[in-house]
């Protein structure tokens, strides 16, 4: 048993216990599943020294400080697609392949922006405190009147797979769909003067960092909407709430600054509709996520090249 590999698994993994992919790690190292419980961080997790695999979650930070803690280690599979969480040029220096999920969550996060769009335009969070603080005084013409999605324009700021399944989707519905993106499409200024609805895909890294902030903001059209469904750190907060009284209608968020604590102005603010970062939350999706992170320890384990290396 002293040459079974060890495995640290930061969270457990949407897979029942049979999964195949599952079994066959089991099959060949030794597992360690952090519990959603513990507070002990992953860099003092007892068993980090030893682990030549680790699966992260996308806001676990690999940085020098962990890479150092895990002297052994040959891959960090991250179960996310995004990888600002890790510092590649750290992980290259020490040899630690990176591997990340994308593909398997692109529906399930497509399907959460529709959502997003349709709660803000109908404000669904409004309707719900109402509800909820026992406000609804019956039906009248003009009660909490939003605005339909088809006819509106959508500017998706990002065109990779999850933008360009969001822009067939609101195809569908009857949206005017434009993109800007390194790749193509319009230019962003155009895209945040013409578009009703502002819906942001793309990754975070330096140069999206805070990219929406007061002069992106003041360029939107009056009465339109901002959607995230991609990280929190691409949008200026303070910002956003001060278009939200200028020109912004409203916003619908799956990703804020300093997840889980939530700014309490845009916890209470009436045209602010939040999710607790439920982008790729479902059975299908975080089953392939968990598929894919442990198939790439199974492969690099085994000798052979991964699939989803992040270069």
């Amino acid at each position: 048993m002293c040459c079974v590999p060890e495995v640290l698994v930061s969270r457990p993994l949407a897979l029942e216990s049979g999964d195949a992919a599952w079994l066959a790690l089991k099959k060949i190292a030794r597992v360690h599943v952090r519990t959603v419980e513990s507070k002990v961080a992953l860099t003092r997790h007892p068993k980090l020294k030893n682990v030549a695999a680790v699966i992260t979650m996308g806001t676990d930070p690999v940085d020098s400080k962990f890479l150092a803690a895990a002297p052994q280690l040959a891959i960090v599979a991250n179960h996310a697609v995004g990888y600002n969480n890790i510092d590649l040029d750290a992980a290259r220096a020490r040899g630690v392949i990176v591997c990340n999920t994308p593909g398997v969550l692109t529906n399930a996060t497509a399907e959460l922006t529709i959502g997003l769009l349709f709660a803000a335009a109908r404000r669904f969070g409004e309707g719900v405190t109402m509800i909820r603080k026992s406000a609804y005084r019956g039906w009248h013409p003009c009660l909490m009147l939003g605005r339909e999605l088809a006819g509106a324009r959508l500017g998706i700021v990002g065109h990779g797979r999850i933008g360009a399944a969001v822009a067939a989707k609101a195809w569908a519905l009857g949206m005017d769909v434009v993109h800007s993106s390194p790749m193509g499409g319009i230019a962003l200024d155009d895209l945040l003067r013409t578009s009703d609805f502002v819906s942001i895909h793309c990754p975070l890294n330096a140069k999206t960092k805070g990219m929406f902030g007061s002069r992106e903001f003041a360029l939107m059209k009056q009465g339109s909407y901002l959607i995230n469904a991609a990280r929190g750190e691409i949008v200026d907060e303070r910002a956003l709430l001060a278009a939200l009284r200028k020109n912004l209608r409203g916003a619908a968020l799956d990703v804020f600054h300093n997840e889980p604590k939530l700014n309490p102005k845009l916890r209470t603010h009436p045209a602010v509709f939040v999710l607790p970062h439920l982008g790729s939350a479902t059975v299908e999706a975080r089953a392939g996520m968990a598929r894919l992170a442990v198939n790439a320890v199974i492969e690099v384990l085994s000798g052979r090249p991964p699939a989803n290396r992040v270069s």
